[in-house]
């Protein structure tokens, strides 16, 4: 939105002007983008299967614009009814608008005007337009069109002589509302809403589910005590917007979510633990209206002993949320105006809620850890509550007992066992835990059972002198997609465990032997699958707040300013997120940026995560601004891979292309919204054929790379998300546009072994 219509009078000079009464703003109208039936501009057309929205029309951010409804279509076609008292003498259009705007009164064309703007203004009605107003009803009809760059319309009729203030935008109170669904999201229900027990490697047989429907309500957020009333049900664990959920509202940043249900403890012990898995982003809980604790952190687990509160019978627990979504708020893709790359905004709870009841002393955390070249498993177990004297440790393969540990908790027990079975993508095997925490007469306080798999992650180089992975010391290249992890129904929310594994089990069908996860932190049973598949995983930390200039692989980069409280924040959830996740053997990279977005104090977080886990590798920042610290040079090209190679300062790092490809292709019935201009990277194929050429033609070239050096690689992406459509399955995971088995025969050659 540019230029002005030459000739028309702006809005400031009018709004001084109020010699006739001015006219009253209607901002509701009734909207389609794609091309209605002949007669669409006649007061007598029915409308009535017209979306209806309200003014203006466009895309979030437009110069001048106050978006109340969100267009993205190439063309939108408008009709809104005006009532008048008396037709004003002066009648004229207050107008912001893109190209090629026809605007009709009553049938009737009164204006043409091809070039877009800027900003309102006003363009007066000659004699002959004015003879259409009349006393009464009358109706406005626009055409509009966008080709290039932010798009809005906005049409009023006004009495030149008293032009109107325009009130802001109306707030949006709703998410984007697709019909795409898939088939496991078909199937949810109040009963069967993720049943599975969330904690596999500290899992214990008695524990009660907390899933279901919750009472919730939205507040202003200044109120601190629980509603008296409730606004209805939302379906836990899914989110305030997405459709499983039942809900689909948007929330504020002026807002707090509340939900409420009651709960019965079930089973024996002396303590109540109440278990979130994850609740975005901000949250006090109460227990029979009396706070237990909170949380801050919308991707982590989080753990309250809430003894004190429960009584035997009936229990009545709220959770209060608040979810500002951007600023220094970690959020990864959402964004409060979903577009482009970024996506719906998630708020509340997301993830399982549970209970269990445990001794006085329990087992509060494993940290498993192995060597390949020792054969053996090490663990810490955490204890917390009351005393405990020791900790046995037992490994089984199937049902042979082949190691035990005896020991203190907290400290490392190292298990080793004979003729260890390694772990690998090509042979993911596990070993089965049975944790026991005993008292000091011997009586046992608490049993778990976990797993574990034996690998090590490093890297050499190899007889050119590139760095490469390797995996129990052998060589091996990394090749994956990129996987937001995002679905249609449930947004970060799988619909169910059986739908998470589906798409890891398409990625292993399809010859990837890693995901790149991006940005986001899954369920932890999503990590037992990649273990028990043999699916390596490079693990994003989840970003937001402040970005520097992105230079990507260029020399003499700049980082971000953050405050110390934001970044110790950051750095919080970094520890959290590695302290959830650094027992699954399928974790060998994890990656603190992506792209700049929230890149700052970059060595310093790079040194950080490296005394961290020193067990695995560091990408510091994939795609992002190339600092010297972790393992990795990452460097992102789309559509094809590429590298920097003549670079000789990356020599000392693992050089990978964290991110390529995209390659677009909409499957008509199955876009998120097929009216808009879905997209992926370097333009769309004119068909299918092209589109699976385009992604021969980048693997190839991707193996001309791993000849020169590149030691991994990142395809974009495994499905398609909301406005993207260059995913390898289509976002409802119904269509397949690149079948498994097709995939997998281009890629052996790519992971054949060069040694």
């Amino acid at each position: 939105m540019r230029s002005l219509i030459l000739g028309v009078a702006l809005l400031g000079p009018l709004l001084a002007a109020t010699a006739a009464p001015a006219i009253d703003v209607v901002d509701a109208v009734r909207y389609r983008t794609e091309a209605p039936p002949q007669g669409w501009q006649e007061p007598g057309f029915n409308d009535s299967d017209w979306q209806e929205g309200h003014g203006g029309l466009g895309s979030f951010g437009v110069p001048g614009g106050r978006v109340s409804t969100e267009w993205l279509s190439p063309e939108v076609w408008v009709r809104k009814r005006v009532e008048l008292d008396a037709v004003p003498a002066k009648p004229a259009l207050l107008m912001h608008h893109d190209e090629d705007a026809v605007v009709y009164i009553n049938g009737k064309q009164v204006a043409e005007l091809p070039q877009h703007t800027s900003e309102y203004f006003v363009h007066p009605l000659g004699p002959d337009a004015a003879a259409s107003i009349r006393q009464g009803t009358n109706l406005i009809a626009v055409h509009c069109r966008n080709t290039i760059g932010a798009q809005y319309i906005d049409v009023h009729l006004v009495s030149a002589d008293n032009v109107p203030q325009l009130p802001p935008a109306k707030r949006q109170e709703r998410p984007k509302e697709s019909h795409l669904i898939t088939k496991w999201g078909e199937q949810v229900t109040a009963d069967n809403a993720w049943t599975e027990y969330p904690r596999p490697q500290l899992q214990r047989d008695a524990w009660q589910n907390l899933n279901g429907e919750w009472d919730y309500a939205v507040t202003p957020i200044d109120q601190r005590s629980a509603p008296h009333q409730w606004d209805g049900q939302i379906l836990v664990p899914f989110c305030l917007e997405s459709k499983l959920g039942g809900v689909q509202k948007l929330l504020h940043d002026d807002q707090a979510l509340w939900y409420r249900r009651s709960f019965r403890p079930a089973g024996e012990g002396e303590r109540t633990l109440l278990n979130f898995e994850a609740v975005d982003y901000r949250c006090e809980v109460f227990v029979n209206g009396r706070s237990v604790g909170g949380h801050q952190g919308g991707n982590l687990p989080f753990t309250l002993d809430v003894t004190e509160a429960v009584t035997d019978g009936r229990n009545d627990l709220v959770v209060r949320v608040e979810d500002a979504t951007e600023e220094f708020q970690l959020r990864g893709k959402q964004v409060r105006q979903p577009n482009g790359i970024w996506y719906t905004r998630v708020s509340g709870i997301w993830q399982t809620v549970w209970l269990e009841r445990v001794g006085d002393a329990y087992l509060s955390d494993l940290t498993l850890g192995s060597d390949a070249q020792a054969g053996t498993i090490t663990c810490v177990a955490d204890v917390a509550g009351g005393p405990a004297a020791s900790v046995t440790i037992v490994v089984r393969d199937g049902e042979e007992r082949v190691a035990e540990a005896e020991g203190k908790p907290g400290e490392q027990l190292t298990l080793t066992v004979p003729d260890a079975k390694l772990w690998s993508p090509d042979s993911p095997h596990l070993y089965d835990l049975e944790v026991t925490l005993t008292s000091a007469d011997g009586e046992t306080v608490d049993t778990v059972r976990s797993y574990a798999g034996i690998r090590t992650v490093g890297k050499r180089r190899d007889a050119d002198g590139n760095w490469r992975f390797t995996l129990n010391g052998q060589e091996i290249f990394h090749w994956g997609p990129l996987d937001q992890g995002w679905w249609p129904d449930g947004l970060l929310t799988p619909p169910s465990d059986e739908a998470m594994v589906w798409d890891v089990e398409y990625l292993k069908e399809a010859g990837f032997n890693m995901i790149r996860k991006h940005i986001k932190v899954e369920p932890r049973r999503y990590y037992y699958h990649c273990d028990r598949l043999g699916m390596m995983v490079w693990q994003d930390q989840v970003s937001g707040g402040p970005s520097p200039q992105w230079t990507r692989m260029r020399p003499n980069p700049n980082d971000a300013q953050w405050p110390d409280e934001h970044h110790e924040q950051w750095l919080r959830e970094l520890d959290g997120m590695i302290n959830a996740l650094e027992s699954h053997p399928s974790i060998v990279v994890w990656v603190p940026f992506n792209e700049a977005w929230g890149q700052h104090r970059t060595v310093e977080v790079g040194e950080w995560n490296s005394r961290r886990d020193p067990s695995r590798l560091v990408n510091i920042a994939s795609g992002g601004n190339f600092w010297p610290a972790g393992d990795i040079a990452d460097h992102h090209s789309y559509p094809d891979p590429g590298f920097p190679m003549r670079q000789r300062r990356f020599n000392d790092y693992v050089k990978v292309v964290g991110e390529f490809g995209g390659h677009g292709w909409l499957v008509d019935g199955h876009a998120w919204d097929q009216s808009r201009r879905n997209w992926g990277y370097g333009g769309l194929p004119k068909d299918l054929a092209e589109y699976k050429q385009r992604y021969v033609r980048s693997l190839d070239k991707l193996k001309e790379l791993k000849s020169r050096g590149i030691a991994g690689a990142v395809y974009t992406q495994t499905t398609d998300v909301e406005n993207e459509i260059n995913g390898l399955v289509t976002y409802d995971r119904r269509e397949i546009k690149l079948p498994a088995s097709e995939l997998a025969e281009l890629h052996a050659e790519l992971l054949k072994d060069d040694n």
